[in-house]
């Protein structure tokens, strides 16, 4: 070997390797994300049990819940989008048990033009997941508290909002007869898990490097014979 193939197969050599790890860690990754996904969806299929009292978010998170009591007709609006619908809300409501606590409630969604539709007191039995979503980020606007507008469900700042515990029951059924909003329930579907596609993608590279360094060190052989 010539001392003018040396660095281009070190170079290639290198990329190589970096590519295959990156790789094999999105490999790794899709076995991780796989596993909490299973764990997901087993624990939304649960039979709905009591809440518990206090609530926390470490061990709770996804728990099927069933609670009875009234929504207080206190909400805030959170901007979001249906597939096929398009722009609209979540609605966030105050709900209080029957043994007096007040917590949040997702009560789905409604489209735009149904903002400042009534949505009034109403007795309700209702089952759903508790949740604690990672909406907000530092890009996230403040809320327009004036008009009830909130841009993320930042579950601890609408509690405070509303006068309730820091938990919030993703709505699955209720026994409204006219429910003012489409119940959106927790679902894996909606979670992307694109972990394969990445894997193939940094997998195809390596092969397309190696390749294009093996032709490079044969053009080098053959300009030296």
């Amino acid at each position: 070997m010539t001392r003018r193939m040396i660095w281009p197969l070190i170079f290639g050599v290198v990329g190589c390797a970096i590519l295959i790890s990156l790789g094999t860690w999105q490999v790794q990754r899709l076995h991780w994300k796989q596993e909490i996904l299973a764990a997901m969806d087993a624990r939304l299929g649960d039979d709905p049990v009591a809440i518990p009292d206090p609530v926390h978010p470490g061990r709770d998170r996804y728990l099927a819940v069933e609670v009875a009591g009234r929504f207080t007709g206190e909400d805030v609006l959170v901007m979001a989008s249906e597939r096929g619908i398009g722009a609209g809300y979540r609605v966030i409501a105050a709900f209080e048990t029957a043994q007096g606590r007040r917590l949040l409630v997702d009560r789905g969604f409604i489209p735009a033009d149904a903002r400042g539709q009534p949505r009034p007191e109403a007795e309700a039995v209702i089952a759903g997941n508790l949740h604690w979503p990672e909406d907000a980020d530092s890009f996230t606007p403040d809320p327009d508290r004036a008009n009830r507008l909130w841009f993320a469900r930042d579950v601890d700042a609408i509690a405070t909002e509303l006068g309730t515990e820091p938990a919030l029951i993703v709505l699955r059924t209720t026994s409204e007869a006219r429910p003012p909003a489409r119940p959106v329930p927790l679902d894996t579907s909606t979670i992307p898990d694109n972990h394969l596609n990445y894997a193939i993608t940094w997998f195809s590279l390596a092969i397309v490097w190696a390749g294009m360094t093996v032709f490079l060190l044969s053009r080098i052989r053959q300009r030296k014979a």
